[in-house]
């Protein structure tokens, strides 16, 4: 999978990118969900999980991706 990525033109700097912009936007539903829906504090609180656990696999992916760039 990550050769075909390679070849396709994905750059290891892309996935890092998109694993701090997950970190963002984890935050941010998190923050959003909280202040404008009536469903509480619990479910803000799955919806910053569910967001923030892309994160690590972006940045798996970019040091994989990184051992293709070598």
């Amino acid at each position: 999978m990550l050769e075909r990525l390679h070849e396709a033109g994905l750059k290891s700097e892309h996935a890092y990118l998109a694993g701090f912009v997950s970190v963002g936007l984890s935050f941010t539903s998190w923050f959003l969900s909280k202040h404008l829906e009536r469903a509480g504090v619990a479910r803000a609180d799955r919806w910053g999980i569910f967001v923030g656990e892309w994160a690590p696999t972006f940045f798996a992916i970019g040091n994989g991706l990184r051992t293709y760039e070598e």
